[in-house]
């Protein structure tokens, strides 16, 4: 399978080879699938590819709802001390 984009999240090498090991396990113990560490990273490459922009743009949108709320806060209270 050749790729047409590299994958769009990049991990740490030790944080990238716990992924694949956690992935082979769970092929290898809920699905009787066993891979070998190249298929395991093609997928992992793929969810990166695929979901991972998904997840972040949650993320910000949930990073700036909560900044929001926090500057609404802060506005308020420095409403409330204006001197008259």
């Amino acid at each position: 399978m050749s790729r047409s984009k590299p994958p769009v999240l990049k991990l740490d090498p030790a944080v990238q080879q716990a992924a694949c090991e956690g992935l082979k396990r769970l092929l290898d113990d809920r699905f009787e699938v066993r891979l070998g560490s190249f298929e395991v990273q093609e997928i992992i490459d793929f969810f990166a590819q695929e979901l991972a922009p998904h997840y972040y743009n949650r993320a910000i949108a949930d990073a700036q709802t909560l900044l929001s709320d926090r500057f609404t806060g802060i506005e308020s209270d420095l409403w409330a001390l204006e001197k008259s």
